[in-house]
């Protein structure tokens, strides 16, 4: 059975202006459907960059991708409506319910009316947050954040879910309940691109991974066949040995 690309990645570069050097300078890589993705690299090494050119919130400066067979450049509004993003940062009105926040995002994909109520209770049912769904966003620990945070970007059933440092700064069992549900997604034909610094989350989730420093893509394959081809122990091994000790401010 062959498998269909959901990502095509062409010769893909992002210059800020004022910087002298790309922040992602001439990258290729494909992402098969209904695959779990790891984009992994130091702090700087362009992983959020990458993902926003992806998602369009920032333009190419050269290059191309499609998404879905979709171009970035001339097909993005398509796009938009068929992928979830969960940014890094806490993308929520702090003074708002965890219901009211989340039948906002909805309404904005066009969800409305009991079937979106109905799936808004589902989602926070399947993170243990049904009962703190009339509380306001400011008054929830960081993990439950977290968590409210993932609904929202799936809250339409996306064909591609990114998720730029999903569990980070979370508690083990939060942490825990994400990982699993990103499985269950997937099991469901949801393509995932994900960024970690979180090497141990990301040998377990992963089944493709691609390596970037320095705004190049330095590795890319299988986890458990790239450990094996450089002689490392497990995938922080592996990334040390790639990317080097230097501390990354």
């Amino acid at each position: 059975m062959t498998s269909t690309i959901a990502i095509e990645v062409n010769h893909l570069i992002k210059t800020y202006k004022g910087s002298a050097t790309p922040a992602v300078n001439n990258i290729s890589f494909r992402i098969e459907s209904s695959s779990i993705f790891g984009l992994l690299g130091p702090n700087g090494a362009g992983k959020t960059t990458t993902i926003s050119m992806l998602c369009g919130l920032i333009k190419a400066s050269g290059g191309e991708a499609k998404l879905l067979g979709l171009s970035i450049s001339t097909e993005l509004e398509k796009i938009k409506q068929q992928i979830g993003v969960v940014p890094q940062e806490i993308a929520l009105y702090p003074t708002l319910t965890a219901f009211e926040n989340l039948r906002y995002i909805g309404n904005m994909y066009g969800l409305k009316g009991e079937r979106l109520k109905k799936n808004i209770f589902e989602h926070l049912e399947i993170v243990g947050l049904q009962a703190q769904a009339n509380k306001r966003v400011e008054t929830f620990s960081g993990g439950m954040k977290r968590r409210i945070n993932l609904i929202a970007g799936i809250l339409h059933q996306p064909k591609i879910l990114f998720l730029d440092e999903p569990t980070v700064g979370v508690d083990v069992q939060s942490r825990n309940l994400i990982t699993e549900h990103l499985h269950q997604l997937n099991k469901k034909g949801c393509t995932i691109i994900y960024t970690s610094h979180l090497m141990e989350e990301a040998e377990n989730l992963c089944s493709d991974i691609a390596i970037i420093d320095n705004g190049e893509i330095i590795s890319s394959g299988k986890p458990k066949v790239l450990i094996a081809e450089h002689s490392a122990e497990n995938l922080e091994q592996l990334f040390l040995k790639l990317t080097g000790k230097k501390l990354r401010d």
